[in-house]
């Protein structure tokens, strides 16, 4: 028997249970993992409260790391005793033991452990196709990140003043703007003190920034709008806040011929060939030291519930795990 989380119903946190299930031997191209760490996001948060449709009862979890215990016919890219890690594939990552498809798996560097890849493997290849596939950041370019002292926030501002890019990052806290900071971003504004537009504008002697990483949604969509110079983008990938409510393309004219786009990393590393890839340019950023994956929070596996509640009630800073 393998401990797991699982939810009968959409709702708030306490709908999140500690269940008792046997996990059956993999099947074909399946590979069985026994987990170390466990990735908590906030698209595991839309899944259980319903924004985001699923089939119930299901598992909650995206994201994990450990090593393989079995595999099932036809597997040849993963074998027992490899250290693997993964972001994506079915629900269930928040479990001591699961069964995935293997082409989902990659093989961990030994340099990189359970923890630190359980924090970074979702968050850190949504940096990659962030800023360099949905827009392509580069050296000279400076680009608003919101919620820049969050798990995905602080590995952006690494990478990108890694690339060479001026960093203006938004938190909620002025202490959160010093960690952003000390992570890379060139500016940090308190959105709850300063409006972030005025002060983009400022910064950018009136003209904008070329490109925008929204994923706070609600509260931030227009204003993120008006930070945009034109014929910028838009890249709306998260809703911390609240979904965005319609939008009518008109918007889009009016600011200058811009564009908005709903990226979501299932899609940009759907082919085994660009998971690879993903997976591997941020293995790389980490090893060269380009990017260093702060865990603001550990929590048991039993308490997957506080740990959304404190997500949500943005009282995190960096990656947070469970541990199995």
């Amino acid at each position: 028997m393998a401990q797991a989380i699982r939810f009968h119903q959409t709702g708030g946190p306490d709908v999140l249970r500690l269940e008792h299930a046997e996990v059956p031997p993999p099947g074909p191209l399946e590979a069985q993992v026994r987990q170390f760490a466990c990735g908590v996001n906030f698209v595991d948060v839309y899944q259980r409260n319903g924004l985001y449709r699923v089939a119930l009862p299901s598992g909650a979890g995206s994201e994990g790391a450990g090593v393989v215990e079995a595999v099932g016919d036809q597997v040849a890219l993963v074998k027992p005793g490899d250290r693997v890690a993964y972001a994506g594939g079915p629900l269930g990552a928040y479990a001591e033991l699961r069964n995935l498809p293997a082409d989902r798996l990659v093989r961990l560097p030994e340099a990189i452990g359970f923890d630190q890849a359980a924090a970074m493997m979702l968050k850190g290849m949504t940096v990659q196709y962030l800023i360099r596939s949905t827009y392509r950041v580069a050296p000279g370019d400076t680009v608003l990140f919101h919620a820049a002292a969050g798990g995905v926030g602080l590995i952006a501002c690494q990478w990108l003043k890694a690339l060479g890019a001026t960093v203006i990052g938004t938190a909620g806290s002025d202490e959160k703007c010093r960690l952003a900071r000390e992570h890379g971003a060139d500016h940090c504004v308190n959105y709850r003190t300063e409006d972030f537009v005025a002060r983009v504008k400022e910064l950018t002697g009136g003209e904008g920034v070329p490109v925008v990483y929204d994923s706070v949604g609600k509260e931030t969509f227009a204003g993120s709008i008006a930070c945009l110079r034109p014929r910028g983008l838009m890249v709306s990938f998260g809703n911390a806040s609240g979904p965005v409510p319609p939008v009518d393309p008109a918007l889009l004219a009016q600011g200058g011929s811009l564009y908005l786009t709903r990226p979501t990393l299932f899609t940009y590393v759907a082919k085994r060939t660009d998971l690879e890839a993903s997976a591997g340019e941020l293995f790389a950023a980490v090893l060269a030291g380009k990017v260093k994956v702060d865990i603001g929070r550990r929590y048991a596996l039993k308490d997957a519930a506080q740990a959304h509640r404190d997500l949500e009630a943005r009282q995190t800073t960096g990656a947070s795990i469970l541990v199995p």
